[in-house]
């Protein structure tokens, strides 16, 4: 990324209120982009758009991404001109008992933004956010690459699936790659897998769980101890999506496709590794115990192939899991004692800023 591509920019963003929307909202503005927010209220209480005063700013819409009207008036007044796409239920076993809550949220929140940018004429750069959920999971060994089937077990990857087909048929049909120099609009995907960091206090979640159990001095209670996944600091995927969209601003049609941003291949871990892990950097007698009870499926290994994006945006991960669960105790320590969280948040992304790739 260029240090001043962003400077200046008026970028909207769906979802602001949630964990990684908190965290790209602050980091945008640290870059000098005029930032407009359009969400439902945060949440959970607590949540980092509170706690890290992330509204102040910026201008915030408090709407919900499946009203149209409401949807295209912002961009009518506020005329965007880079949308980073992450309104959504993102929760797989708050889908179980939410089907339509999900699918109306994922599926038609999707539409309601592409049809909006169709009938604007302000966005240039739309980055839709879905999820490494949104593959037919086969379980294999081997990591999705962004031209495998796309599915989805329950209704919240079957939502991102279908999310990323309407993304792909908008694409074709409203901005086709070979009429780009007539509609000027390039849309792409983003999938990235389980995404960890301070902040984020969402149920049925694996670090919230942890971190309210650790803070509570209680052990934490786990589902599904040998469950695989490519865990990657909050960080990790917001460079790639930053990269991406600068990259689709000048040069277009030869981004606007679907990648996958997920961590070294080294650090796609068992649920037990990392909650070990962080009871040991946690200390104070953290401790797991397994959950006896009776739930929902979920799929036991996933994992990305991000050689596309590493190939052709040069984007590399710049944290070892490591110590992205060390700046994540960091930062909850941090909130235990009251500390000023705007400032730990941003510290922490101008120490990320500095790092070289790992």
């Amino acid at each position: 990324m260029t240090s001043q591509f962003w400077k200046g920019k008026k970028v909207l963003i769906t979802g602001h209120t949630g964990f990684k929307g908190s965290w790209l909202s602050l980091w945008l503005k640290r870059k000098g982009a005029f930032v407009i927010g359009y969400s439902l209220p945060p949440p959970t209480s607590p949540n980092l758009f509170e706690v890290a005063k992330v509204g102040a700013g910026m201008i915030t819409v408090t709407e919900d991404i499946r009203d149209f009207d409401h949807l295209l008036r912002a961009l009518t007044e506020h005329q965007p001109e880079i949308i980073f796409h992450m309104a959504a239920q993102s929760l797989v076993r708050y889908s179980y008992f939410h089907p339509v809550e999900t699918y109306s949220t994922n599926v038609m929140g999707t539409v309601n933004v592409l049809e909006a940018v169709r009938r604007s004429e302000c966005v240039r750069v739309l980055v839709n956010i879905t999820s490494d959920k949104c593959y037919e999971n086969r379980e294999w060994v081997w990591g999705y690459r962004e031209n495998d089937p796309l599915g989805g077990h329950d209704p919240y990857s079957s939502s991102k699936g279908c999310a990323e087909l309407v993304t792909s048929a908008y694409r074709n049909c409203y901005f086709p790659l070979d009429d780009y120099q007539r509609h000027g609009v390039a849309v792409a995907s983003a999938r990235a897998g389980n995404v960890i960091g301070g902040g984020d206090w969402a149920k049925d979640r694996l670090i919230p769980d942890i971190m309210k159990a650790f803070l509570e001095n209680r052990p934490v209670i786990i589902r599904n101890p040998d469950a695989i996944r490519p865990w990657q600091y909050v960080l990790e995927p917001l460079s790639g999506y930053l990269l991406l969209a600068e990259l689709m601003w000048l040069y277009g049609p030869d981004f606007s496709q679907g990648w996958n941003f997920g961590p070294n291949d080294t650090d796609t871990k068992p649920v037990s590794w990392i909650v070990e892990h962080l009871a040991a950097i946690w200390g104070n007698g953290a401790k797991w115990e397994l959950d006896s009870s009776e739930n929902p499926h979920e799929s036991h290994y996933l994992k990305l192939d991000c050689s596309k994006a590493r190939r052709a945006l040069n984007w590399l991960p710049r944290l070892w899991l490591n110590t992205a669960l060390q700046w994540t105790a960091e930062w909850y320590r941090s909130y235990r004692e009251n500390e000023n969280m705007r400032q730990v948040t941003e510290e922490q992304i101008a120490r990320y800023e500095a790092l070289e790739a790992v």
